[in-house]
């Protein structure tokens, strides 16, 4: 039986949240149908006809479902011939590891790339790049199955017919000499924003060719106003670096730094630095989150409070009023805040009071979404409550191109007026994401020279006149610079597989007028960064991945140009009050603003929070779905100032009341197979006046239904004791609660214990505290263990290929519950219910402690996964690899086995790694040290939530997490013994704000005073 403690029941949905007791007032979901169990487990499987559709494999897999030639790679794959002189540096069978660098905005990410053969296959951080420190997200995980996507543009398009680079070579060279005549004038080039030192001086010499050309970014998502925020602040444009490892307290305004923020990998892994719960001192943080939208930030958040994102600026000025009554000196010009709703005084109160007590050790920080004034507020605060500034470092961008909205919006008003002649596109899809306001189509129809360069034939392509194929960022020579400052080189990994030129060929011939070559173009900016030993220096950088030597432009911001910027009053008088809804916009975690849209991986991989797969539903919180009586699948018709968009909705807990949150990055129309009309373009709802959140949004029920795919209940424990939780002050005094949270009698086994002989005895700890509920493992194990997708309809059946999945669930009210995350591969249990089911013994016990499956001897009853409690093991209902083309086969990992039809598949512990390991130290006459094995989850994960190892070396970091005090096994009361075991998730509320709901209307708009 389960023992008393401080934690509220968990449940995953609504259905759960009504069956504990509760009284939710919303409809069950739909999702919570136990008739998904028969698709998961029918009487026999069907035969393909009867499920496969365009939405399922043999339509979906982004980078394995049309035989597309090759036109290049280092070694060819049409035909298997033996070296005859083979490479020194290559060994067949033998991984090989360069160094890279994935450029992505004004940010970028150092990699290493594991290669075979010449052929990229897997993709991790580069453990000595500041950006990442080993570690990744689901998109730079996920952006190796775009270089194998036979979906990529591989054809020059002009005017809708098949050409080639010759002809465009020669028309640019006409154009360029038409423009150079007349200094520019009418030619205009809109590009994504970038951080990089070639594509600096190369926009620099095109400007200077052309004195009266355009080059600017438009971003549809991105950090302008921050930039400009800080630029109203200091004046200069720098983006904020915050160091979450050594702050005491942190107040989140709309800002999911753990998730959708710049920088969010370095983020991740100083939070959960400062995690760790200690008994014996106060190390642990306390974070403050204040949102709209219930996001993963939001759900590792001490308190939350769910907010309208209009109301953040009154917020933030009604903290200031706090801080002032506590003597922070502020400067005078600050207003006061205008109320006009109710609002939880004592919130503000009491989180004023922990920022002024622990001054020197507070940061606050605000999200890309929210105005310019409150991040010229913010940079204020952290300046009076961090006078030292050692928690916020001001980072400048010498090498950026800024997203540029007003620039943006004045060229698109040149465009309507006939004044641009020749219109260059690269690496946009303004057709898709420009605001739709403007419309975009109708405005470029009178350009006469419209030029598109892009990874995809998309839907600005389909407007131009002529299209250019780019290469992929793993086929290109190229450099980024990170936010922080540090300079880096991307490398090729393969050549290009379509004949597409990279971004800095195309730049240079803008400017130049002819091609260049893309690897000589580099080097002769890093010619002026290297200064002595170039040769020497250029080699160790391709090598490391970076240059050493970089050092941060780190600026020391002058507050004085704030004193003007807040003479302006440039505060929203009220807060927008017109009758009806507000509307956010969020970048989507699986297509990131679309870009992604084509990836199967990403699409099929659970939304964080809602767990949705393949769709973009609305999110509205309980209180607004009781209002509207709305339930889960409903569709609805929203409007905002005439745009109208149909789509459904889901309910979803901790949504701010009032708020419905549209996810950004679906509807495509022309992307590929796999991302063509999945989900719906919600960009038809937004305005340039209104990017991010809109008020007075009429919302209507049409009485359509649509039906959605959730995992949530998906491999359910439900009704036992899964994530255990308490608060700091409770596990200083109760260190053993997570242990003694099951009473159950003495556990005696039915069966001989296994012989465990081995030399090493593997285990894995998953801290609960720690994991953010990103899914990087999921795509981790994706890639490393060439696991298929399924499609909608598979997901739907609760057929998801996944190895590991992350649960999510909910405590407290369905109004304003917490969340909590629980990551749960195969537990390799020591009393494996699995292995004592299976008639053929293809699931054993090795001497090693794992749970090893032997493929050849799977005949497919599936016993073993209704005998496995934790629901880990997951049966491939089809031949998911019998049609495989050879971009699919570039990708899989040659050390994993491709499974046909049939067969159980589950989480192996990366055995190949193991074996990889062992097989080195063997050779070298040693043991594995601890450490030497990473597992591909525990490899990507940002917070290093996951830890494996030797739990027979008592040294061992494994072995140390084990005899923490929080440590506990899953379900531990069936005498399983499970190898992998958890660690309590930990909150640190503060006790002033412990139940606390009170709630009183503050003073009217009307009676506001300035300070």
């Amino acid at each position: 039986m389960m023992k008393k403690n401080n934690q509220d029941r968990q449940w995953r949905s609504f259905r759960e949240f009504a069956e504990s007791g509760n009284n939710a007032h919303v409809e069950p979901s739909e999702f919570s149908d136990e008739s998904f169990l028969k698709e998961h487990f029918p009487g026999a499987i069907e035969s393909a006809g009867d499920f496969v559709s365009r939405r399922s494999f043999l339509s979906l897999m982004s980078a394995s479902l049309a035989l597309a030639g090759l036109a290049g790679c280092r070694r060819p794959v049409e035909k298997i011939i033996p070296y005859v002189i083979p490479p020194e540096e290559v060994i067949p069978g033998v991984p090989q590891y360069y160094a890279t660098t994935m450029p992505f905005g004004l940010q970028s990410f150092g990699l290493i790339v594991e290669t075979h053969e010449g052929r990229p296959t897997k993709i991790e951080g580069n453990k000595d790049h500041p950006s990442t420190r080993g570690l990744a997200d689901p998109f730079i995980l996920a952006s190796i199955l775009e270089l194998y996507d036979p979906d990529r543009s591989q054809k020059v398009m002009n005017n809708g017919s098949v050409s080639d680079w010759s002809d465009f070579d020669s028309y640019w060279k006409i154009i360029f000499d038409t423009h150079l005549a007349d200094r520019g004038k009418g030619l205009a080039v809109i590009g994504s924003s970038f951080n990089s030192p070639t594509l600096h001086h190369l926009r620099r010499r095109f400007l200077d060719t052309f004195p009266e050309a355009h080059w600017i970014a438009y971003e549809p998502i991105s950090d302008e106003n921050i930039l400009r925020g800080v630029e109203a602040a200091t004046g200069e444009p720098q983006l904020p670096e915050y160091s979450f490892d050594r702050a005491r307290i942190i107040l989140s305004l709309d800002c999911d730094f753990l998730g959708s923020e710049t920088g969010a990998i370095k983020n991740a892994a100083n939070f959960a630095r400062s995690r760790y719960p200690d008994i014996e001192s106060n190390a642990m943080n306390r974070l403050y989150c204040v949102e709209g939208n219930h996001s993963i930030t939001g759900a590792m958040a001490d308190h939350r409070l769910a907010l309208p994102p209009s109301k953040v600026e009154i917020f933030l000025l009604m903290l200031i009023d706090g801080l002032k009554r506590l003597d922070l000196s502020l400067p005078a010009k600050i207003p006061s805040a205008d109320i006009t709703i109710e609002f939880d005084r004592k919130f503000v109160e009491v989180l004023a009071a922990d920022l002024f007590a622990n001054k020197n050790h507070a940061l606050i920080c605000a999200g890309k979404t929210q105005p310019p004034t409150v991040h010229a507020l913010v940079c204020l605060l952290n300046s009076l409550l961090n006078p030292e500034n050692e928690l916020v470092r001001y980072n400048r961008l010498p090498y950026a191109l800024i997203p540029d909205t007003v620039a943006f919006n004045s060229l698109m008003t040149q465009i309507k007026a006939g004044h641009i002649s020749t219109l260059i596109m690269l690496d946009t899809n303004l057709a898709y994401c420009a605001p739709a306001d403007i419309d975009f189509a109708q405005a470029v129809a009178g350009v006469r020279n419209k030029i598109h360069f892009g990874t995809y034939y998309d839907e600005t392509a389909a407007l131009s006149n002529w299209h250019l194929p780019a290469a992929h960022y793993l086929e290109s020579w190229g450099d980024a610079v990170s936010i922080d400052g540090v300079r880096s080189v991307a490398q090729p990994l393969i050549a290009p597989l379509y004949g597409g030129r990279s971004v800095v060929e195309i730049a240079a011939q803008l400017a130049a007028g002819q091609p260049e070559n893309g690897y000589e173009i580099v080097r002769r900016t890093w010619r002026g960064i290297i200064e002595d030993s170039f040769e020497f220096n250029w080699r160790k950088v391709l090598h490391d991945g970076f240059y050493s030597e970089s050092t941060p432009n780190v600026a020391r911001p002058d507050f004085t140009p704030l004193g003007k910027y807040l003479a302006a009053e440039p505060f929203s008088s009220a807060p927008d009050i017109r009758h009806g809804l507000e509307l956010t916009f969020i970048q989507s975690p699986s297509t990131y603003d679309g870009r992604y849209a084509n990836l199967s991986w990403l699409q099929e991989l659970p939304d964080p929070v809602t767990k949705i797969t393949w769709d973009n539903p609305a999110r509205i919180g309980a209180a607004l779905a009781r209002n509207l009586d709305l339930r889960d699948g409903d569709m609805i018709a929203v409007n905002n100032q005439g745009a109208v968009l149909e789509l459904p909705i889901i309910v979803t807990p901790g949504i701010a009341d009032g708020v419905i949150v549209i996810e950004l990055g679906y509807g495509r129309t022309a992307v590929g197979r796999v991302g063509n009309g999945v989900g719906f373009n919600t960009f038809r709802l937004r305005r340039s006046q209104d990017p991010y959140f809109v008020n007075g949004v009429a919302v209507a029920k049409t009485g359509g239904r649509y039906k959605l795919v959730c995992t949530q209940e998906h491999h359910s424990m439900k009704g036992r004791p899964l994530i255990r939780q308490a608060d700091l002050a409770y596990f200083r005094s109760h260190p053993e609660f997570a242990s003694e949270m099951v009473e159950h009698p003495p556990l005696k086994s039915l069966w001989k214990e296994p012989e465990l002989t081995g030399d090493y005895q593997w285990g894995m700890v998953i801290d609960l505290n720690s994991c953010i509920g990103c899914g990087a493992c999921t795509i981790a194990c994706q890639s490393e263990n060439n696991i298929p997708v399924v499609g909608k309809e598979g997901v739907a059946r609760g057929r998801e290929m996944h190895w590991i999945r992350v649960d999510r669930y909910f405590s407290g009210s369905a109004d304003s519950p917490d969340m909590l995350f629980m990551p749960v591969p195969c537990q390799h249990c020591e009393n494996a219910p699995c292995e004592q089911v299976c008639p053929v013994q293809a699931t054993v016990h090795d001497h090693e402690g794992l749970n090893a499956m032997v493929y050849n001897r799977c005949v497919g009853t599936r016993y073993c996964s209704n005998n496995c409690p934790y629901k880990v093991r997951r049966f491939n209902f089809f031949n998911y690899t019998k049609s495989m083309p050879e971009t699919l086969k570039m990708l899989q990992n040659p050390d994993v086995t491709v499974r046909s039809r049939g067969v159980m598949e589950k989480c192996t512990y990366c055995i190949q790694r193991i074996n990889r390991a062992k097989i080195s130290a063997k050779i070298e006459n040693r043991r594995v040290s601890d450490g030497e094995i990473l597992t591909a989850c525990q490899q990507a994960c940002p917070t290093n939530a996951i830890t494996f190892g030797d739990i027979s070396d008592s040294a061992s970091r494994v072995s140390k997490m084990k005899s923490d005090p929080r440590n506990y096994e899953l379900l531990a009361e069936l005498n399983n013994r499970p190898r992998t075991s958890y660690l309590a998730r930990i909150k640190n509320p503060n006790p002033a704000l412990v139940d606390n709901h009170d709630t009183i209307p503050l003073q009217r708009q009307d009676e506001r005073k300035s300070s």
